[in-house]
Order: C-alpha cells, then sequence, then structure tokens
C-alpha cells in the first residue's frame, strides 16, 4: 500500500499528446518520515504513522517530542530544534517491512496511478438554509418583506418541538471528505511534486492524505 502526506498548493492545467485539456491539482508531498510502527500483537491492528512538515521544537509537547526523537535523528534532525508539524496514521498489512526513520517521497507514486485524497474542506462558517441546504426561500413577490431567505415552518404545532435531524441555519464546512480514484498525471520527485486529475478538497496549504488503491 502506498500512503504520503502534502499539502494542497493551486490548481492548473496540463494537455496531453492527443491535445486533451486536462485539469490537475497541484500537491507538494513528502519527504515524509516513518514515526511509528503499529503491529497486531501489541497494538490490535496493523498501522503506520508518518510525520510531515516542521515547526520549531517549543510549540511540541514534550511526549510528541520524546514520541518522534527516534525518527527525527534517523534523518539527521536536531529533536531540539524542531519537530513534526502534522502526524497522521495509515492502516497498512505490509508496515512490517518499514521501520521507523524510513523516509518516503512522491518516488512512491508513478503517472497513471490511481490515489484517493482525503482532506478538510474549506470553512465557511454560520451559513443560513438557502447556503447549507440548497433551501429556495419564500417567493420574490406577492408581499415578502424581509423573508426572502428564511427557512419558513421548522414543525408542526401538534409535537410542539423541532425533530432532531431538521435542516438549520448552522456551521458549514471543515468536513473531512475523501475524493476516490484520483489519477496521477505528474510526478516531480526533484521537486517533490505530484499532480492529480480533478479537485482536491481543501484551501491551499491545507494537509492531504493521499493514499493508493493498491
Amino acid at each position: 500500500m502506498k500512503f504520503l502526506l502534502g499539502t494542497k498548493e493551486y490548481m492548473t492545467q496540463l494537455f496531453t499528446e492527443q491535445g486533451e485539456m486536462v485539469p490537475v491539482t497541484i500537491l507538494r508531498a513528502g519527504p515524509g518520515v516513518v514515526t511509528q510502527v503499529k503491529g497486531a500483537e501489541r497494538d490490535g491492528y496493523t498501522a503506520v504513522q508518518i510525520g510531515f512538515g516542521r515547526r520549531k521544537a517549543h510549540t511540541v509537547t514534550s511526549p510528541v517530542r520524546g514520541h518522534t526523537k527516534a525518527a527525527l535523528e534517523a534523518v539527521g534532525e536536531d529533536p531540539s530544534a524542531k519537530g513534526f508539524r502534522w502526524l497522521r496514521e495509515f492502516r497498512s498489512d505490509d508496515g512490517g517491512s518499514m521501520a521507523v526513520g524510513d523516509a518516503l517521497d512522491v518516488s512512491l507514486f508513478s503517472v497513471g496511478d490511481s490515489v484517493h485524497i482525503s482532506g478538510i474542506t474549506k470553512g465557511k462558517g454560520f451559513q443560513g438554509g438557502v447556503k447549507r441546504h440548497g433551501f429556495s426561500g419564500a417567493p420574490k413577490s406577492h408581499g415578502t418583506k424581509h423573508a426572502h431567505r428564511e427557512v419558513g415552518s421548522i414543525g408542526a404545532t401538534g409535537p410542539q418541538r423541532v425533530f432532531k435531524g431538521r435542516k438549520m441555519p448552522g456551521r458549514m464546512g471543515t468536513n473531512r471528505v475523501t475524493v476516490k480514484n484520483l489519477d496521477v498525471v505528474y510526478v516531480d520527485p526533484a521537486q517533490q511534486v505530484i499532480g492529480v486529475k480533478g479537485a482536491v478538497p481543501g484551501p491551499r496549504g491545507c494537509l492531504v492524505e493521499i493514499q493508493g488503491t493498491k
């Protein structure tokens, strides 16, 4: 199983040899470092934890610094100066072939691979029912005043309460979304950049999880 962490950079377009225009999202992925390998006997399941990005060590809690010390030292970095910005875990049956300190980069993937990409969507704050759920609103004429985007009735008179699950105004966005089966159309190991066909959830600079389908 192939997996890697990266950040969403921007969208662009590429042209195939047949002249077809392809929308592409550019991701800056890797190098990631294996910080922990979990096994079925000790942890109950098999998985690999990866650290990606760097931040100053004083912004990292002491338990996390101790947890990632061996991985940073394995790649020649000072744990007292730098720490990982993100830690994420991937379920994997072949985690036994990896060890703490192993480096992972975009060379894992090649053009033509299919990947699943997970990320956090853009946050839109508190929104009304028209934007959040696609309500049509009130009629635009016939005496409607100051109520064009109100949700209308939210419950019957009899129960005298609002039923659970009613679509209402509220917080919108910042949801974890996975887009499946995106094709890899561009790989640049020198720049640690990978391009996938289509859109990827989240704003620029957000963390994305890239996982191969095989």
